[in-house]
């Protein structure tokens, strides 16, 4: 493994980070990636200029969904790669001050991941990611050491696809429950780590994305009109279909379903939410939904209710990683309801 890290359970460090407190029971491999993030009234059209603010801050799919998880009070251990430069330091720094256990692979030949992010005033946000360092995870740099004693174990698609199957196959193999949130969605998914996979996250796009690459529709393309149209009973069939465990779609301010094997749920969203900034929110949900799998002992209703709470406090401030709640704001919150 890069920079010769000393990895066990109970001493998960680099250099520049604390080791954890506790065995982590939330794991979350995948992409740490520096927000550049600019805000304006209305998103600029080709060629225009728009005058806006900015402000910088942590993110990444995978650092936003294990800060998500830490803050709720679920041990948690973040796995990315950075670069050599000042975001890597800030990355380490923002971690430290988290409390919140994390493992930086140094890839000194990669900048660190950067992201540039447009914020309008309804809250909608567009997005380009140069993934750098986080697009150089190595299976070799994943050992079963650091996912023994978990309960659950997340990945998403901005980090490598390949080391996505190796830490499901180490996770299966240690009898740890995997999540995947298949975001961003890719043209190059292979659909075999399905089958290591027991709960699968997509919002509507990337469900139906998905849908369309395992030729799901009977010959017809499947989109998200079509989607949007069809009976629970049609959509839980078609969830059925992915041969996973359990399909959760996120489906933002409808809530989500969740299709299981022997049935299927639809939770609406939480109501009376100020919507600042949307950007995150599904990692908030992937994160609060792999702390709540640990709270609730399992349980999937429980557990996507709990990362309801989470994704919809998430959406009231601005950032990603930042804007993630924390376990008195989530108490606080489900107190006043």
């Amino acid at each position: 493994m890069d920079d010769g890290f000393d990895c066990t359970l109970k001493k998960i460090f680099d250099a520049n980070l604390h080791p954890m407190k506790r065995t982590p029971q939330v794991v979350v491999v995948g992409s740490f990636v520096q927000d550049l993030t600019f805000l304006c009234a209305s998103f600029p059209a080709p060629g225009q200029t728009t005058v806006g603010t900015f402000v910088t801050g942590p993110g990444g799919k995978g650092s936003n969904q294990a800060v998500a998880a830490g803050r709720t009070g679920v041990s948690t251990l973040f796995i990315g790669a950075v670069g050599r430069d000042a975001f890597a330091t800030e990355a380490k720094k923002f971690y430290l001050t988290e409390g919140i256990g994390a493992l930086f692979i140094a890839k000194p030949k990669h900048a660190t991941a950067t992201a540039g992010i447009l914020v309008n005033d309804a809250g909608q946000n567009e997005i380009i990611v140069a993934l750098g360092a986080s697009a150089q995870i190595k299976p070799a740099d994943i050992d079963a050491k650091m996912i023994q004693g978990a309960k659950v174990v997340v990945c998403q698609h901005e980090a490598t696809l390949p080391i996505n199957a190796h830490v499901f196959r180490l996770a299966r193999r240690a009898g740890v429950t995997t999540v995947l949130n298949p975001a961003p969605m890719r043209p190059d998914f292979n659909p075999a780590i399905l089958t290591h996979t027991d709960v699968l996250i997509p919002n509507e796009t990337e469900f139906v994305a998905l849908a369309n690459q395992l030729k799901l529709g009977g010959g017809k393309t499947i989109t998200e009109v079509g989607l949007a149209k069809l009976s629970p009973v049609k959509l839980h069939q078609l969830c059925r279909a992915f041969k996973v465990s359990t399909v959760i779609v996120t489906l933002g301010s409808k809530g989500c379903f969740i299709s299981q094997a022997s049935e299927f749920t639809k939770l609406p969203a939480c109501a009376g939410i100020k919507v600042v900034d949307t950007t995150g929110a599904g990692d908030a949900f992937c994160g609060g939904l792999a702390a709540g799998l640990v709270k609730f002992s399992g349980d999937i209703v429980a557990s996507s209710k709990f990362a309801n709470v989470v994704a919809a406090l998430s959406v009231t401030k601005r950032g990603t990683a930042p804007s993630m709640p924390t376990a008195s704001e989530i108490i606080r919150f489900q107190r006043r309801r």
